[in-house]
């Protein structure tokens, strides 16, 4: 599916783009790139940096209209999972590091993210409502399994029983089944599990370090056995590459228990749409500008439409063809499955980490 004498493997983005905030632009020179090849030297350094960082606030409200979360929770910033068609990408430039190679090498940790939790959520003046790990960037990436910050911030939810949710592409939240299983027995959590597609070829392009399909389907398995409510992310979708296993994709997840699916079509937002374009001439190029032509007919003639409303879903013949077919699936595989509502009520009691008597 790729062209291997021009494609960096293990990373999504193949380049790094200017920071729009910088006054600089840092650029590769011919001569300098033959002088690498000559040397046999590394163009740039590929390992992950983790970067320490205190902030002072953790919890974020959540103001767009159709994202479907209040509340989010990011313990790290940056993501090492290197998804080519990530929003987030564009998050890392007001941290002083480009949306492409820096956003999944330059990791930034929140080493006080669990402190500052409790302190939010026990204030006096904090009405319990779900919390989203995470909502920009994945709680479960790589340096998690080392990290521990995510299982922290879940046993954190447990004692003062407060509502989260759960947004994830790695099977390592198996790791944590026992704090899960404990948060489902009060109703107090929902994982949802990013699926993009059932083929691992089209995954390891796009996710390159992410879990493989086989891992993350026995997750969805493990969870719903479990009593773990669990549902699917099928997103994006991404015209001519993903578009066409939304009936496959929503049988078999239904058949591993999943309680119900959600998608969004891919837009291309800030420097994205050049981190995307550099990567499917590099990754697909037999296709490239057939997805890209495809990708500006579901947002009116352009690669990212920021409108509330239809951003996520797109507008055109394509986009409702999406629709139909997301329709028809849950009909015919999801019918009569709902994910619970989160139980908000039981926080109160718990403020202090402890059920209070009177």
């Amino acid at each position: 599916m790729s062209n291997k004498d021009n494609f960096m493997y293990g990373r999504g983005a193949q380049l790094n783009v200017s920071n729009r905030f910088d006054a600089y632009e840092h650029q590769l020179r011919d001569d300098f790139l033959n002088h690498c090849a000559k040397e046999g030297d590394e163009v740039q350094n590929s390992k992950t940096v983790l970067i320490d960082t205190y902030p002072k606030t953790i919890v974020n409200k959540v103001k767009s209209p159709d994202v479907g979360m209040g509340y989010s929770l990011n313990p790290y910033q940056g993501c090492e999972h290197g998804c080519v068609y990530c929003y987030a990408r564009n998050s890392h430039e007001y941290w002083g590091y480009n949306a492409g190679l820096d956003f999944e090498q330059k990791i930034l940790v929140k080493r006080n993210a669990v402190s500052l939790l409790e302190k939010k959520i026990a204030s006096k003046n904090w009405e319990a409502k779900p919390i989203v790990l995470s909502g920009n960037t994945d709680c479960y990436q790589p340096v998690e399994k080392k990290l521990k910050i995510t299982r922290q911030l879940l046993q954190t939810f447990l004692r003062y029983k407060h509502p989260v949710g759960i947004i994830t592409k790695n099977a390592l939240v198996q790791r944590d089944m026992d704090v899960l299983k404990d948060l489902a027995t009060d109703n107090l959590v929902h994982v949802n599990l990013s699926i993009t597609s059932l083929d691992e070829e089209t995954r390891r392009i796009l996710e390159p370090r992410t879990a493989s399909i086989k891992k993350r389907l026995e997750t969805i398995e493990k969870l719903s056995s479990a009593d773990i409510p669990v549902s699917v992310m099928m997103a994006p979708i991404i015209p001519s590459i993903n578009s066409h296993e939304i009936m496959p994709l929503v049988k078999e997840i239904s058949e591993r228990g999943a309680l119900g699916v959600g998608y969004t079509i891919v837009r291309l937002n800030g420097a994205i749409g050049a981190i995307f374009t550099d990567w499917i001439k590099k990754a697909l190029p037999d296709r490239a500008n057939k997805v890209l032509h495809q990708i500006e007919s579901v947002h009116g003639g352009n690669l990212n439409d920021s409108r509330f409303g239809t951003r996520m879903k797109g507008e055109g013949e394509f986009a409702n063809q999406i629709a139909q077919q997301f329709k028809i699936a849950k009909s015919k595989y999801l019918n009569g499955r709902e994910r619970p509502v989160l139980n908000c009520d039981l926080h109160q009691k718990f403020k202090d980490g402890q059920l209070k008597l009177f």
